[in-house]
C-alpha cells in the first residue's frame, strides 16, 4: 500500500479521488436520479414517459418564467461585465488614492446574507410614501410608485439587487486579470504616443479576455439560477401575475409547493441543458474552444 501511494503513477490518481467521489455522489448521481424522476409521477409512483415534458410545453408561466429569467440575465450580463471592468481599471490606476479601501467597500454587499439584502430592498422599494426609492423620486416631483407590483420596475429593483451584491466581486476578478498584464506594455505604449483610452481597449481589453470569458460564464449561470433574491424581494415565490418568477422559482413552486416532485425534475433537467447549450454557444463565439484545438 505504501509503495502506490508514493509511486509517481499512482498518486496522481489518488489526489484527485476525492474530488472524483464528491462528482458522483452529490453531481452525476442526483442528475441521474432527476432525469429518471421526470418521466414519472412520484406520487403516484408511475411511468409516465414524455408526459412532463408535453405539459411543460403548454404551460404559459413555465414560458414567462423562462422569460424573465433570461431577460435578468442579459440584464446581469450587460451591466456586470462592463462596469466592473471599468472600475477595476480605474482602482488599477496610479491616479486612484486608497485604493484597498475602495476593494473593501466594493467587496462588502457579496459578505451580506441575500436574505438579508432582499429584505432591505424590499423596503427601499415599498409602497409606502415613506419608502426610500418613493422619497428619492418625490425629490424631483413624482408620485409615489408600486415598485414590486409593475414589470419594469420590478425588473429595476432585481437588477439594482443583483449589482449591488456582485459588482465589487467581478471587480476584484478583473482587478486579477489587469494586474497579471505586464506593465511594459503601457509603457511601451505610452511611449508611442498611445492615449489611456488606447492603451485600454488595445491592451487590456485583449489581454483580460481569459477572465472576461470567465465572469460570462458564471454570470450566465448565476442569471439563470436567480432564485432567492426574488424570493426576498417579494416575501414569498408568488409575485403578482408572476413578474418576479423565475425558472428556479418556478421548480421550487412545483416541486416544493405542489409536490409534483416528477414535474419538477423535468424543469431542472430543462434549465441544466438550456444553461449547458448558452454556455457552450459563447464559449463558441469567444473562440475558447478553437484556442483549444490549436
Amino acid at each position: 500500500m505504501k509503495k502506490i501511494l508514493y509511486s509517481q503513477k499512482f498518486a496522481p490518481y489518488i489526489f484527485i479521488c476525492p474530488f472524483v467521489i464528491t462528482v458522483l455522489l452529490f453531481w452525476l448521481g442526483p442528475i441521474f436520479n432527476g432525469v429518471l424522476l421526470s418521466f414519472q409521477d412520484v406520487l403516484k409512483d408511475e411511468w409516465v414517459g414524455l408526459h412532463n415534458y408535453n405539459r411543460m410545453l403548454t404551460d404559459k408561466i413555465f414560458f414567462k418564467a423562462v422569460f424573465n429569467s433570461v431577460r435578468y440575465m442579459i440584464g446581469t450580463l450587460v451591466l456586470l461585465i462592463p462596469f466592473p471592468l471599468l472600475f477595476a481599471t480605474l482602482l488599477n490606476s496610479a491616479l486612484m488614492k486608497k485604493a484597498n479601501l475602495f476593494k473593501s467597500i466594493y467587496f462588502l454587499p457579496a459578505l451580506t446574507s441575500v436574505v438579508v439584502a432582499g429584505t432591505v430592498f424590499r423596503l427601499m422599494f415599498g409602497e409606502s410614501d415613506r419608502a426610500l426609492m418613493n422619497q428619492v423620486i418625490g425629490l424631483f416631483g413624482l408620485e409615489p410608485i408600486k415598485w414590486l407590483r409593475n414589470d419594469l420596475t420590478a425588473y429595476f429593483a432585481m437588477l439594482l439587487l443583483c449589482c449591488w451584491r456582485w459588482t465589487g466581486v467581478n471587480i476584484l476578478y478583473f482587478l486579477a486579470g489587469i494586474q497579471s498584464i505586464p506593465t511594459e506594455l503601457y509603457e511601451a505604449a505610452e511611449v508611442d504616443g498611445a492615449t489611456k483610452w488606447q492603451q485600454f481597449w488595445s491592451i487590456t481589453i485583449p489581454l483580460v479576455k481569459p477572465t472576461t470569458i470567465y465572469v460570462l460564464t458564471i454570470s450566465i449561470y448565476a442569471g439563470l439560477s436567480m432564485f432567492l433574491e426574488s424570493f426576498m424581494l417579494w416575501k414569498g415565490n408568488n409575485s403578482p401575475n408572476n413578474i418576479g418568477l423565475t425558472i428556479v422559482g418556478y421548480l421550487y413552486r412545483q416541486g416544493i409547493e405542489k409536490r409534483a416532485m416528477g414535474y419538477a425534475c423535468a424543469v431542472g433537467i430543462v434549465l441544466l441543458l438550456f444553461v449547458m447549450i448558452v454556455n457552450l454557444i459563447q464559449l463558441k463565439l469567444t473562440g475558447t474552444f478553437d484556442k483549444e484545438d490549436r
